[in-house]
């Protein structure tokens, strides 16, 4: 619309116009002011030039006036050159507080949502509506404050103020676990007989829980004498030869080796170390037995222990010994999952022919210790060992057929003379 301005407006209004058109000119004004009072919301330029021309206005229009009284609060449309001032200073005074109430009191649009996190992820279910086990959940992590204390070193030892020897520093990491007869060895861990030319000789491995290596537990013949029971040409009748494969979606591990569980007769050394080194009772000795690794093959993460379900035969086995029956200079480690070396790595025995590794799956109480968990690395070349499990009381063998404690007896006794040990 065309804007009436003040210069323009004033001469009109001395003139004798007819109502008509008085009338057509307040309409017309109506719409100014419509117009000025938006202007006022968003501060036009132009406002403050209509407001002074609808000001003018009023000195020939009363009804206008009034309206105009309303709206200003102040001198009617009839003053003049002052009333005019006094409705720009009320108009400037309005265009403050509209500018105020859109600068602070109008709150401020909202934040955008923020985004929705992901649903967690449903476990996964077998055909039965069962979650599938995972390796997190059959063997989870132990809790923060479970006490894990690896071996001191040689030249730690000579570092620290303290006179403590090996020997008894082997003897403080067991003294809640079965124990060795520490009375065959001296200061330094090494066996005290003169009848054989190589010694065995103890070395700490982790401190809590205690893992050991027993170098020279077996003699290279004593190897051979276990190689021999795992051959094609041992007959049923003499030991039962396993595929100790675990595939069943139900099992917690996966195992592929074969074992030969032995008569006690056929290993009277591994019997004869066994018993004097632990100072246990035949009777508390689960089967013998030799295992093979295949390249290729494994054992994963397992415990030793005994389903509590399975404890009425011997109850809780306390100790693990395994004897490694070859070298290997790669592969085929036994690792445990959450015991640090000294220097910091993960705790792991490589297999070198004749030494022996020995760790305790429970408490000499029989409570489980899950600190043991460990795994038999994949093999990349051909793997053998002896293992046998210690029990806390009474074992009944289960296989071969016919085998008993009894049986090995008197073999038992020959050995341990040839070893200068004491029946």
């Amino acid at each position: 619309m065309r804007m009436i301005t003040t210069h323009r407006l004033r001469p009109m209004l001395h003139s004798n116009w007819s109502s008509k058109t008085t009338t057509l000119l307040f309409f017309l004004l109506l719409t100014c002011l419509s117009k000025c009072q938006y202007c006022k919301a968003t501060s036009n330029s132009w406002c403050g030039t209509t407001t002074t021309a609808f000001a003018g206005f009023g000195s020939s229009s009363k009804k206008v006036s009034k309206k105009k009284e309303k709206k200003s609060g102040g001198g009617g449309f009839g003053s003049s050159g002052g009333g005019a001032t006094s409705s720009s200073s009320s108009s400037s005074k309005k265009k403050k507080r509209k500018g105020n109430l859109l600068s602070s009191d109008i709150a401020p649009p909202p934040p955008p949502p923020s985004p929705t996190p992901p649903a967690p992820e449903e476990p996964k279910l077998d055909r039965f509506g069962l979650p599938i086990a995972t390796e997190d959940t059959i063997f989870p992590p132990l809790p923060p404050d479970t006490e894990l204390i690896p071996a001191t070193t040689s030249s730690q030892m000579k570092e620290t103020t303290t006179t403590t020897t090996i020997l008894e520093e082997i003897r403080d990491a067991t003294k809640d676990h079965l124990g060795i007869d520490y009375s065959y060895f001296d200061e330094f861990g090494v066996e005290k007989t003169t009848e054989r030319e190589t010694r065995m000789k103890l070395k700490l491995l982790h401190k809590s829980p205690p893992v050991l290596a027993i170098e020279n537990f077996f003699t290279p013949n004593e190897c051979t004498e276990c190689l021999s029971l795992a051959t094609p040409t041992t007959t049923l009748n003499q030991n039962l030869k396993i595929n100790s494969a675990t595939f069943s979606t139900l099992a917690q591990s996966k195992r592929t080796s074969t074992t030969w569980f032995c008569h006690y007769s056929q290993l009277p050394s591994l019997l004869a170390k066994t018993t004097k080194l632990l100072s246990v009772p035949l009777e508390q000795l689960e089967e013998p037995q030799v295992v093979r690794y295949k390249t290729g093959q494994q054992f994963s993460w397992h415990y030793d222990e005994i389903p509590a379900s399975q404890l009425e035969n011997g109850g809780q086995r306390v100790a693990t010994l395994l004897v490694y029956l070859n070298t290997l200079d790669q592969g085929g480690a036994t690792i445990f999952r959450d015991l640090k070396s000294p220097s910091g790595e993960q705790l792991a025995m490589q297999p070198k022919k004749g030494s022996a590794l020995l760790f305790f799956p429970a408490f000499k109480d029989g409570t489980p210790d899950d600190r043991t968990l460990h795994k038999g690395e994949v093999a990349i070349d051909e793997k053998m060992i002896a293992q046998i499990w210690i029990h806390e009381g009474k074992y009944q063998p289960v296989v071969p057929e016919g085998n008993s404690h009894e049986e090995a007896l008197s073999v038992l006794e020959e050995k341990y003379r040839e070893m200068g040990y004491s029946s």
